[in-house]
Parts: C-alpha cells; sequence; structure tokens
C-alpha cells in the first residue's frame, strides 16, 4: 500500500455552509459494538480471551523460553521468573474489557504461544489499537505472527465495522516499526515524551490503517495465506510483501 504524505492539500475539499473547509459528512454513521469475549479462528493459530486459569502456566512457559529477556524491553512490565507472580499479573492485568487480552493458541500443537490486546477502544468514535503484542520465540518468524495480527484486523473491520485500526510503539522499537510497516500500516508520526515507563521517557510511533485502506490489506493478507502460498513443510513460498498491491 502506498503511503500518502501526511501534509498535501486535499483536492477533494468540503465546505460548510459558512464557506469554510471542513471533512466530509458520514451520512450514515453510527457507533460501533465493543469487541465480543469470542475466539477467532484461523488456519495456524486461534485467538481466545485472555482466561490464567486454563492459559498462565503454558504462556509462562513459553514467555520463559526468552531467557535474556529482550522480549520484554519495550512492554510495561519487567521479565516473570516466578510464575506465582505471573500469573497475578495476568489476572489483575489482563482480565479486563480494554485492554481486552486475548491469548494465541498454536493450532498444530494447543500450546499458548502468545498473546495481544485490543485496546483504547472507542465505539463511538469507530477506532481501536492493538497493543500489548507479545510474541514468544514460538510463534516469532511463523505464520501464526501474521495471522494473529490479521484475525484481529478482520475482526475490527469486517465484524465490527470501525474505521481505524491503531498501531503504537516505542520510536526505538525497530522491529516493532517495520513489523507495522509490514502488516500495511501507515507511518503517521512522532509523539514526543508521550509516555514514561520503566523510569526512562518514550516518544511514540504512531501508525494506522484506515477503512478505505483495508480491501487491500485484506487481500494481501489473503493472498499471503492461501494454502498454496506453503510449502509441505509449512515454510512460505512468497513473502507477505509479495501480496501487497503497490509492490514493485
Amino acid at each position: 500500500m502506498k503511503t500518502e504524505p501526511l501534509f498535501t492539500a486535499s483536492s477533494d475539499l468540503y465546505q460548510n455552509e459558512l464557506g469554510q473547509p471542513v471533512g466530509p459528512t458520514l451520512k450514515n454513521w453510527v457507533p460501533c459494538q465493543s469487541p465480543p469475549r469470542t475466539p477467532l479462528v484461523g488456519r495456524f493459530c486461534r485467538l481466545e480471551p485472555m482466561a490464567p486459569e486454563h492459559h498462565a502456566r503454558r504462556l509462562f512457559d513459553a514467555f520463559a523460553l526468552d531467557t535474556s529477556g529482550k522480549n520484554w524491553t519495550y512492554l510495561f512490565a519487567e521479565p516473570f521468573t516466578d510464575y506465582e507472580a505471573f500469573d497475578r499479573y495476568l489476572v489483575e492485568t489482563c482480565c479486563g474489557d480494554d485492554p481486552l487480552f486475548y491469548t494465541v493458541i498454536d493450532q498444530a500443537s494447543g500450546l499458548a504461544v502468545g498473546m495481544a490486546a485490543l485496546m483504547r477502544i472507542d465505539p463511538r468514535m469507530g477506532v481501536i489499537e492493538v497493543g500489548h503484542i507479545h510474541f514468544s520465540s514460538r510463534m516469532q518468524r511463523t505464520p501464526m505472527s501474521s495471522e494473529a495480527i490479521f484475525l484481529l484486523m478482520s475482526r475490527v473491520f469486517d465484524e465490527l465495522g470501525y474505521r481505524r485500526f491503531e498501531w503504537k510503539c516505542d520510536s526505538h522499537n525497530a522491529p516493532s516499526k517495520r513489523a507495522a510497516e509490514r502488516f500495511g500500516f501507515s507511518f503517521e508520526g512522532i509523539f514526543r515524551q508521550a509516555v514514561v515507563y520503566k523510569n526512562r521517557s518514550r516518544d511514540t510511533a504512531w501508525f494506522s490503517i484506515i477503512d478505505r485502506e483495508w480491501p487491500h490489506v485484506k487481500a494481501m493478507f489473503e493472498g499471503w495465506l492461501a494454502p498454496k502460498n506453503f510449502d509441505a513443510q509449512g515454510k512460505q513460498r512468497q513473502p507477505l510483501r509479495h501480496f501487497r498491491a503497490d509492490k514493485e
């Protein structure tokens, strides 16, 4: 998808009765529904609403494979070495309606391998964010990572009719920024000194997909996820970028 310049004069100007430029009228807009606490099912993974009594132990084991703790650097929590503390964290932090956390389950093994959340949910404006993404080494660089994000996108746009899907991250988090662009998000800018966490200042990079862009992003993911794009060992034949509408 082509990224348009952020600040350009539009050729499709709308004016109110006073001759002032305004945004286009949304004639049939109605507020969206909040995301339901129901699973999302794909070919490689499924997303289940967070349930520590079912997911905590296997999530703890999956995250423990990161012995350096580098996967926690840009998250708000520190690495957990104690299972009971991790279980309390999930119960106290990850079981509400906003953020609405999902556990990623590997369809092949049935193991919990990661988590992500829908957050800053604004049904009235039709805006929602994906965040708290923590994919263990069991799902990094596998089709599950991309499919999990696609399942959330599909719920937000196709099922619930939201207008805008946001991705935000620490401006120093290069892997997260690359992932956002790979998934079809457009970079919007840096919010300077937007967050304080872990006793440090964070400039936040903002990305988004809006509803009129979704059909192209959806087609990209569907082309990539098609069974014919994977060999007998489950390895991709073509990368996700191959299916971008604007690829060179």
